[in-house]
């Protein structure tokens, strides 16, 4: 992706509405440098009630952010309204050569709707279907796709966007860090224990509401009963009528990236912004801090093999 950004105009960075701190990739903040950028907090929906007092609340927070960006922000429907981002690109979005165009790079952390918002500004833009493939997990886009045309311009000087595989930091210096990206589908459910995600995620719905699980199990704090209620009320059961513990907890979690357990948020927006305005507070780790701790940490760590 740095190899071509000599060739783009401008970039759009996507970011997860659920964990919009956490879904902040350190490696864009480094290789984008000062382009031109906006940036969509995306699932919108799936993160707070629509349209009220929280859910304003959270958003005027987020865009006090990132002062220097324009900030939007959509939902995860099949047809969410992206016209104030087509308006603001078509307004924004200039190429200093209009006989090539303006070039958009979408950048952002995997599975967090970078093709979907391609194909609806593609829809909004030029009234076109979607262009490209998209899915619940990640890893859809394993290649920088073809451009795709968003806005059409009587000058010849149209917007086109190219879809960027996820890009996933080879370090997370948090180990809660990558439990919130694995909740948010950021993560293949395949690395992480769906018990152990399982676990955090009712951590977080006991903080927010625990009611949302009535109807398999009164509040707890111990997710195995939990789960295993929830198995066998929703027929996830092995021979012998024994619960299927990671199929139901990955059901369960399921659950909850589809708005149907609570929609809130995973980070602290209170305590992020604690720390943008102490300067004593620690600064969040580049991507080159993280790579220096990642190569530290493997140095130190001892051969398992020293004792025998």
């Amino acid at each position: 992706m740095k190899s071509m950004l000599s060739t783009i105009d401008y970039v759009v960075e996507c970011r997860d509405y659920r964990a919009p701190v956490t879904s902040i990739n350190p490696m864009f903040e480094e290789a984008l440098g000062k382009m031109r950028r906006l940036i969509v907090y995306t699932k919108r929906d799936l993160g707070s009630i629509p349209k009220s007092s929280a859910q304003k609340i959270t958003e005027r927070k987020l865009q006090s952010f990132d002062p220097k960006s324009a900030v939007f922000f959509t939902s995860s429907s099949s047809r969410p309204d992206v016209s104030q981002i087509i308006k603001h690109l078509r307004n924004d979005a200039e190429a200093p050569d209009k006989l090539v165009g303006c070039r958009v790079l979408v950048v952002g952390m995997p599975n967090v709707g970078k093709s979907t918002l391609i194909n609806n500004l593609r829809n909004s833009g030029t009234g076109k279907a979607k262009a490209l493939k998209t899915g619940q997990q990640p890893g859809i886009t394993r290649k920088i796709a073809t451009q795709v045309k968003i806005i059409d311009r009587e000058n010849g000087s149209h917007v086109y966007v190219l879809d960027t595989p996820g890009v996933f930091m080879p370090y997370v210096p948090e180990a809660e860090n990558m439990l919130k990206l694995a909740l948010c589908g950021c993560v293949k459910d395949n690395v992480i224990s769906p018990i152990t995600l399982a676990d955090y995620l009712l951590y977080h719905i006991n903080l927010n509401d625990p009611t949302v699980y009535k109807r398999w199990s009164e509040p707890t704090n111990d997710v195995v009963p939990l789960i295993e209620s929830f198995a066998r009320q929703t027929g996830l059961l092995a021979k012998g009528g024994v619960p299927m513990m990671d199929g139901a907890a990955l059901l369960f979690i399921q659950k909850w990236r589809q708005g149907e357990l609570g929609r809130f948020l995973v980070d602290d927006l209170e305590a992020e912004q604690q720390r943008r305005e102490d300067p004593t507070q620690t600064p969040r780790m580049s991507m080159t801090q993280a790579l220096r701790v990642e190569r530290t940490t493997r140095k130190n760590k001892p051969d398992a093999t020293s004792d025998l």
